[in-house]
């Protein structure tokens, strides 16, 4: 039996520790600190330390030593110079060795170096320094000290491997994180194992409470039929699969809240088809689901508001044309009054839908000018009053010497006008009606108050989209495409002012929006009237 000497045993010993320790850490500088010390140790080595390549591949850096200092790297910069060249003499290498030596007073009389490899390219050295003068590296030590650098060049290719994919995965990390969509990971058993800061805004849940639940108690995609797809027709189970299946669908957020969301997976299979797991892309489409039932709000309704006039206008002049009938006067005043009611009604439909176009266009134009409100606003309310029923009062509560307004008559007459039909429209009981306004500095701002129904508080910012109107019995029986709101607020902001409504459900509503005063009535002070309560 082959008798291994001390020697070979310790040499046995030391690289199956090093190895142990590549197995069992990933820490470099540690791996090669022990790669360093037994080295040195083995060939009856004084001093060594292992250089890197660093930035440019011809540039060594000292990376671990054994008795070596930190302070004293930067003298070995010319000797690493030298070694990093390849083809340095003997001469010229003993001579910064000297060097070396000399500047830090360390007995540096021999040295051997070793390059570590990496599928034949150099990545470092390993270099050994004895004191001793007349005691020179042999063959066997060289081939001793070129196993600690095979040993060496393992432990930094599996830290730069390790270090890259915790970089890497860093990365994708940072990505998912600030993604503006929801983005899940899902593993074999349909749990999730990631969940981003959008899918946490987007649901509700937080991250802690997600991790680790099944994707339809915390997505839940409900159809139409209410009914949860993601329990009863899973995306990633239906048959035949698709790439990249999707669900879209309603959901319930933690706090209550419903939101429209459309997901999308990348599912992963092994080698048996077996499901492995899954990436979930999930975005919120509440705002365009909202736009296409408005969409299909509008139609209807416009079809409804387009049909009736048409409808009567109709009526009235097959009736009034009729050959076997014979009318008297008031009859055919009163019938042609309708139908020029009735016309009028089509015009201002069809001219609303004409002012969303261009808006939506960018093509409204102003034809600015002073606006004498107070004026405007007795000739609406005059007009008003004289076919509201006697259950309304109407009230103007402008200041004396009311400055005029900088803006376009004719658009704000259709605000005003809109905004006192609304208030009689929305006031079944009657009651009064206060239009009004005050001053400050550049500003006028005028209101419409009315004691009607109210509006809802998750109500009073979407009365003034397209095509919204408010869901309620009396907002189903009144007339309306739901463009008037939408055209006020876009016409006052087009003159650089705003639009807002204060309201309480059964106490009325009051609608408040701003326009610039007339430049020439700046620098006067006029009578401001106080603000009303």
């Amino acid at each position: 039996m082959f008798d291994l000497s001390d020697y070979q045993l310790r040499q046995r010993d030391y690289l199956l520790r090093i190895s142990q320790a590549i197995s069992a850490q990933l820490d470099l500088q540690a791996v090669l600190g022990l790669v360093v010390e037994y080295a040195v140790e083995l060939v009856a080595g004084n001093y060594g330390f292992i250089a890197l390549f660093e930035g440019s591949e011809d540039e060594l850096r000292i990376a671990v030593a054994h008795q070596i200092t930190p302070d004293q790297y930067a003298a070995f910069k010319p000797l690493l110079q030298v070694l990093a060249s390849g083809a340095a003499s003997r001469e010229q290498s003993g001579r910064e060795l000297w060097l070396v030596a000399e500047q830090l007073g360390l007995p540096l009389r021999q040295m051997v170096g070793l390059p570590l490899l990496i599928r034949g390219r150099p990545i470092g050295m390993i270099v050994v320094f004895r004191a001793a003068v007349n005691v020179a590296f042999t063959v066997a030590d060289r081939a001793l000290i070129e196993a600690f650098a095979s040993q060496a060049a393992i432990a930094v290719q599996n830290a730069r491997l390790y270090q890259a994919a915790v970089q890497e995965q860093e990365r994708l990390n940072a990505i998912i994180e600030q993604s503006a969509d929801g983005v899940m990971i899902l593993d074999r058993r349909w749990r999730i194992t990631t969940f981003n800061r959008a899918m946490e805004l987007l649901t509700g849940w937080s991250r802690e409470e997600a991790l680790g639940r099944p994707c339809a108690e915390v997505l839940g995609i409900h159809n139409e039929q209410d009914v949860n797809i993601c329990l009863v027709n899973c995306p990633l189970q239906r048959l035949p699969r698709v790439p990249n299946p999707t669900a879209e669908g309603k959901i319930t957020t933690r706090d209550g809240r419903e939101r429209y969301v459309s997901s999308r997976y990348s599912p992963t299979y092994g080698p048996d088809d077996e499901f492995l797991g899954a990436i979930a892309n999930v975005r919120d489409v509440t705002a365009r689901k909202l736009e296409e039932q408005q969409q299909a709000t509008f139609v209807s309704v416009i079809s409804h508001e387009l049909k009736t006039p048409v409808a009567i206008i109709k009526g009235y002049a097959g009736t009034l044309g009729r050959p076997d009938a014979t009318w008297d006067e008031a009859t055919l005043r009163d019938g042609l009054q309708v139908i020029e009611e009735e016309a009028d009604r089509l015009n201002e439909l069809i001219g609303n839908l004409l002012d969303v176009s261009r808006l939506q266009a960018g093509g409204l134009r102003l034809h600015l000018g002073p606006v004498d409100l107070p004026a405007l606003t007795a000739r609406l309310t005059q007009g008003l009053a004289a076919t509201a029923s006697d259950q309304f009062e109407f009230q103007l509560r402008f200041p004396p010497s009311f400055p005029p307004v900088h803006a376009d008559e004719e658009r704000i007459r259709m605000v005003l006008a809109n905004l006192l039909s609304n208030a009689v429209k929305y006031s079944p009981q009657g009651g009064v009606v206060r239009v009004g306004g005050w001053t400050e500095g550049d500003q006028a701002l005028i209101y419409v108050s009315d004691q009607g129904v109210g509006i809802a508080p998750e109500d009073q910012q979407r009365v003034f989209e397209r095509f919204y109107r408010v869901d309620n019995s009396l907002g189903r029986q009144t007339q309306g495409a739901g463009l008037g709101l939408y055209l006020a607020r876009a016409i006052v902001e087009a003159h650089g002012g705003q639009l807002r409504v204060e309201s309480q459900p059964g106490r009325g509503s009051r609608f408040i929006f701003t326009l610039p005063l007339e430049r020439r009535s700046l620098a006067v002070d006029p009578d401001r009237a106080a603000t009303p309560q």
